[in-house]
């Protein structure tokens, strides 16, 4: 099976970290790795690095290399400009189902997910790709069993259990939920019938294709054109040309909202699964109860709970009194922040721009 993990993004939600220089998915958040040779080894005991696909922003490719030297170079996939999620998968796609139309391949969206039970991860990739498999023309979800009832996720709803592949269980695919009230949030958590929607799917490029030929023509034709050009030497050039300009939509709006639950099956497991996209998710992740402290280098806090004070400088960094506080300490940028106030970082971000601090973002 190929595994294709999405690498994209600037990840403004963890600034000043995560700048457009050296995103998130680049930078060592948790331990002495950085997010994405992190979701690269999680696979590597499984699968071998010729069977591991990055694709990412073209001006990445430098990082992609020296992050990952084992990783082939034709393994990496280079998108010309940022055109959201359907774009991105149908590059992907595009390029498979002329290579290897039939061989089932992984979709995991996001370098930046942090996943604690990795055996039982590749356990469910591997039930999935046994799957596809025996038949080509499903897309089996990977979702993690809810820990809470969340409001910032989406949810993978399914049904009765078909059967089981080791210790994984098989559900029918009844639909998606997209971010859903507090209250829908905590029924969900209750009723043993919904998953996170963790973007991680097992299909065949070729069923794919046809899903998007059928379901998003517009976004096809442009595809299609990109997917004659593949193994000529015009390829870089049509795909610098067509691009750019192809449609932006999402995966969800594309294909997975129009999906027939006939050809769907979803595996709802508990793989210790966090999205550390942003830092009060960080935090949630590391820490083992809601009072608890999270710290990183040269930290000195009293008297305080629930706070992450992050220090990537060689001074010390002291918090006292601290109560559901944010302090991340860079050479050049130092964020103090309650936690409730992570949305707004993106909205600061963006207004540095055409400043003097515009160099900072």
């Amino acid at each position: 099976m190929k595994i294709v993990i999405f690498a994209g993004g600037v990840g403004t939600r963890l600034w000043p970290l995560s700048r457009k220089s050296t995103p998130k998915q680049f930078e060592k958040i948790v331990g002495d790795q950085s997010m994405l040779q992190i979701a690269v080894h999680k696979l590597t005991p499984a699968y071998k690095w010729e069977d591991i696909y990055i694709s990412t922003s073209a001006e990445y490719e430098d990082l992609v290399r020296f992050q990952l030297p084992k990783l082939p170079k034709q393994n990496i996939i280079l998108e010309p400009a940022t055109r959201d999620v359907g774009p991105a998968v149908g590059l992907v796609t595009a390029m498979f189902v002329k290579s290897a139309p039939n061989e089932p391949f992984a979709i995991l969206w996001g370098s930046d997910h942090l996943v604690k039970k990795e055996e039982v991860f590749r356990k469910a990739l591997a039930a999935a790709e046994q799957i596809v498999r025996q038949d080509p023309e499903k897309i089996v979800f990977v979702g993690q069993t809810p820990r809470f009832a969340s409001q910032n996720l989406g949810y993978i709803a399914y049904g009765d259990k078909i059967r089981a592949i080791g210790d994984i269980p098989i559900h029918e695919f009844s639909g998606f939920k997209y971010r859903p009230h507090l209250s829908v949030a905590e029924r969900f958590l209750k009723d043993g019938h919904h998953a996170w929607n963790l973007g991680y799917f097992v299909t065949t490029p070729t069923f794919l294709w046809e899903m998007f030929e059928k379901f998003s023509p517009e976004l096809f034709s442009d595809l299609s054109k990109i997917n004659q050009a593949v193994g000529t030497k015009e390829f870089n050039t049509i795909l610098d040309k067509v691009y750019p300009e192809i449609e932006k939509i999402s995966f969800d709006n594309a294909i997975l909202e129009k999906l027939d639950k006939k050809f769907g099956n979803v595996i709802s497991v508990d793989i210790g699964w966090s999205d550390i996209g942003a830092w009060e998710a960080l935090k949630e992740a590391l820490s083992d109860n809601a009072d608890e402290n999270v710290t990183k280098g040269k930290v000195m806090v009293e008297d305080s709970r629930d706070s992450l004070v992050f220090n990537y400088t060689n001074q010390l960094t002291v918090g006292i009194d601290l109560s559901e506080m944010l302090v991340i300490n860079t050479e050049d940028v130092v964020l103090v922040c309650p936690k409730s106030s992570v949305p707004k970082i993106k909205k600061l971000v963006e207004s540095l721009a055409g400043t003097p601090h515009e160099h900072l973002t």
